[in-house]
């Protein structure tokens, strides 16, 4: 019982520490592996390429998977490009496997030494970061000479002997249970490498483990399935179409296994070297077969899960991908796209608002009103979303761009909510009363709106780009904003000294209307303040001149 535990220990320790490199490498170079996908994907074997050698780095086809799918997600990628991406994904995992392979547990000492020294000292920033890196490393490394020591102790008890030689092979089970460990371990990589070094001890016998290591690839792919299982159909294409290719693989490879074995086995003796080369054949394999078939498989992707019809409200693409949290830099993406998204139902209320002032159309204000729930709704996913993002993993950009979207939403929430009032008023005041604003009134009322929509969609670009030139011009437009509605209020007392009936009959709710506009440009105008903060191009009571001159 006590080396059974160990050996459970041991297993934990190594998923743990894949899991502590796979977040570690994400969190450091997150940006730029997201980077070097997008830019890597002229064709099929450029896609392929750039898909190994991020997987390489991250030793997790599921993490790459996650990160291909947000581009495809986005229209950034097309289906068959990210699926040779994913082929060359498999490929560089299974070289990772054939690396930790070799006997470098001499390193484990040095890695968790250098790395506890680095993330304690330095935690907050990358340096930090890295050390988290090694220290998930050494433990990996540990962990692989832990099993190996237990399964060499297991396999000298009588009893341990006696149940393997009664184990006869059952492909079919043993492909079943690879994939189940190898999503309960949330790495191919982990059970490919146990299954090797129980191979090597003599736990486990040849033929098995082979059909262990056909399902911890099968295991693999159904892990990107289910993590994506609540995404949008387009980020689910991918891991579908290389689940695909990993079930076609292992149907294809499954009856050739003895074959493999028979002819491989007089050039390798190591019981684990055969393992993890067979793990890499399996994958060059499916890389090498299906590479050509990208575009047949992402039509039978598109087939089983067809996209919905965008015109319908509830089609819309939903940006807060819950897979995406374990790449902080992919996460913050995700959540400025919903904002810029909530940011559109806000200027749909803006711009629906003049017409029910115009044309007296209650249903356009209900409908109107309705939207301001949906304003709420998103303010709340968006805000609930990033409170999940570690803030410890996210960097100083990272960090003030956070800030920046939390912010922002707030801001387009108070909007919807000040609309609302209006056109509430609007009805209360206006419509249900028969009443009408002067030309002159209109016309003022006109204007403002015309600014506040054009300020918004300003305001819109300066958050999506960080233009500290377009945040000057925001701030510029606030000043002129408060210029008009102080002459605008003063030319209404004028119409109301010259006895105009319709400025009189509609005086508290003219002056009502435009001081809201006023306050609605404040809070667009408030998206400006934190891009000129951390341009150091805001002083404590106004705008540094000269510092913006030199801006972008």
């Amino acid at each position: 019982m006590k080396h059974l535990l160990n050996l459970l220990a041991a297993i934990a320790l190594l998923v743990w520490g894949t899991h502590l490199v796979r977040t570690g490498i994400l969190r450091v170079f997150g940006a730029n592996l997201r980077t070097m996908l997008s830019h890597s994907v002229a064709n099929r074997w450029a896609a392929a390429i750039s898909g190994l050698g991020v997987t390489a780095l991250v030793q997790s086809s599921t993490a790459t998977a996650l990160i291909v799918s947000s581009f495809v997600g986005q229209g950034l990628v097309t289906l068959p490009m990210a699926l040779a991406v994913m082929l060359g994904a498999d490929v560089g995992t299974s070289l990772m496997t054939v690396v930790f392979s070799f006997d470098l547990s001499w390193l484990s000492p040095l890695f968790l030494f250098l790395g506890v020294v680095l993330y304690m000292t330095r935690e907050s920033n990358p340096i930090g970061r890295f050390g988290r890196i090694l220290i998930g490393l050494g433990l990996m490394l540990l962990a692989l000479r832990l099993v190996a020591g237990v399964t060499e102790i297991m396999t000298q008890s009588p009893a341990v002997k006696a149940l393997l030689g009664s184990i006869s092979s059952d492909l079919l089970l043993e492909i079943t249970v690879g994939a189940f460990l190898s999503v309960v371990a949330y790495s191919s990589l982990a059970i490919v490498l146990l299954v090797a070094t129980m191979a090597a001890s003599g736990l486990v016998p040849l033929e098995p483990a082979m059909g262990l290591v056909l399902g911890a690839n099968l295991g693999s792919g159904l892990l990107g399935v289910l993590t994506t299982a609540k995404s949008s159909v387009e980020v689910r294409h991918v891991p579908l179409g290389n689940f695909v290719f990993k079930a076609l693989g292992v149907l294809i490879t499954a009856p050739m296994v003895g074959l493999w074995l028979r002819y491989a086995r007089p050039f390798v003796h190591d019981q684990a070297t055969l393992v993890v080369l067979f793990h890499l054949s399996f994958n060059v394999l499916t890389a090498l077969v299906f590479i050509g078939f990208t575009t047949q498989i992402a039509r039978w992707v598109d087939h089983w899960l067809p996209k919905p019809d965008r015109s319908l409200v509830a089609g819309r693409p939903h940006h807060l991908d819950p897979s995406a949290l374990e790449t902080p830099s992919l996460a913050i993406s995700c959540a400025a796209r919903e904002a810029l998204h909530q940011a559109d139902v806000v200027e749909t209320m803006i711009v629906g608002m003049l017409s029910v002032i115009k044309n007296n159309d209650l249903k356009l204000a209900q409908d109107l009103r309705k939207l301001d729930d949906h304003v709420d709704e998103l303010y709340s996913d968006i805000k609930y979303y990033l409170t999940k993002i570690s803030r410890e993993a996210l960097g100083e950009e990272e960090s003030r761009r956070w800030t920046d979207i939390i912010s922002f939403t707030i801001n387009m929430e108070q909007i919807g909510d000040i609309v609302e009032r209006i056109l509430i008023d609007i009805e209360d005041k206006k419509i249900k009363k028969g009443r009408s604003f002067s030309d002159a009134g209109m016309a003022e009322i006109c204007e403002l709106h015309a600014r506040l929509v054009d300020n918004l969609r300003l305001g819109m670009s300066v958050f999506l780009n960080g233009s500290v030139r377009d945040a000057q011009k925001l701030l510029e437009q606030k000043a002129r904003f408060g210029e008009l509605e102080r002459a605008y209020a003063s030319s209404h007392l004028n119409r109301l000294t010259g006895n105009t009936m319709q400025s009189i009959e509609t005086s508290s709710l003219h002056i009502d209307l435009i001081s809201d506009l006023k306050r609605i440009n404040s809070h667009i105008c408030s998206i400006a303040y934190p891009i000129l903060d951390s341009a150091g191009a805001l002083a404590p009571s106004r705008l540094r001149q000269a510092q913006l001159a030199d801006g972008p």
